[in-house]
């Protein structure tokens, strides 16, 4: 009987040993998950390094500090601002879309990527229409705040942005916001040359807003489309529209 007493209490030891470990190691996971969500929020915004390189706005047709950060990344192409929002990120371009998926402006791995011009695109925004895409942070980093432009009060409180090249400056006037899916062969073809071709996608654009404003853009003006991934949908998609404009030498913010 004492022996079987002592076998008791040192099972009773070994289970209490192993619950105790087990609560231990759910703990340190738990504190790791914790952790690694902190690290992808914090790494959806820019950090001070970064941010030095965001152009001023003394000359629309140089901006340097992009031209030394592609000292850094020659894949860096603009620097992308739509005020009032967590977008104010440099755009780089990868080789095909997939290369800053989950891939730093330097290069480094981040679960929260970087915003992209579309492989298919010319580096210099020179195209009639071009696409840049970014992650969907909920915390909204990177292009979380795109998913917010489907709110009619959203839409109408954020109106403009600024795209800035090292060798030129455009105004960013949005004019709609468009919910699909990623496989809208319209939405998102940027390859599109001829103004015929432009505006099929405007009647297509205007047909298929959520939010939509008329500022009077035309066949013959350059469009930027802005994607994210949707909210509820494993292949739904966001994206906002706007007319780019170059900013003369004349005007000053």
């Amino acid at each position: 009987m004492e022996q079987a007493a002592k076998l008791a209490r040192l099972g009773d030891r070994l289970v209490s040993f192993l619950a105790g470990g087990l609560i231990l190691l759910m703990l340190l996971y738990g504190g790791y998950s914790l952790w690694d969500t902190a690290m992808v929020y914090r790494g959806a915004f820019l950090s001070d390094e970064l941010l030095a390189f965001k152009p001023a706005s003394d000359n629309p047709d140089s901006n340097p500090t992009l031209t030394e950060l592609q000292e850094i990344n020659p894949d860096t192409r603009a620097w992308l601002t739509i005020y009032d929002t967590f977008i104010d990120y440099p755009v780089v371009q990868g080789e095909s879309d997939w290369d800053y998926i989950n891939t730093d402006i330097y290069g480094e791995f981040s679960l929260s990527g970087s915003i992209f011009l579309d492989s298919r695109n010319s580096p210099d925004f020179s195209d009639a229409y071009n696409i840049v895409y970014g992650h969907h942070m909920d915390n909204g980093g990177m292009f979380g705040d795109v998913v917010e432009f489907v709110n009619a009060s959203y839409f109408q409180a954020h109106p403009t942005g600024r795209l800035y090249l090292p060798d030129a400056t455009y105004d960013i006037t949005l004019f709609a916001c468009v919910q699909t899916d990623a496989f809208d062969s319209t939405i998102y073809n940027p390859t599109i040359t001829s103004t015929d071709d432009v505006g099929r996608l405007l009647a297509y654009i205007e047909d298929k807003a959520v939010q939509s404003r008329d500022i009077g853009v035309r066949e013959s003006d350059q469009i930027i489309g802005l994607s994210t991934c949707a909210e509820a949908q494993t292949n739904g998609r966001v994206i906002i529209f706007g007319r780019l404009d170059r900013v003369s030498q004349a005007v000053k913010e």
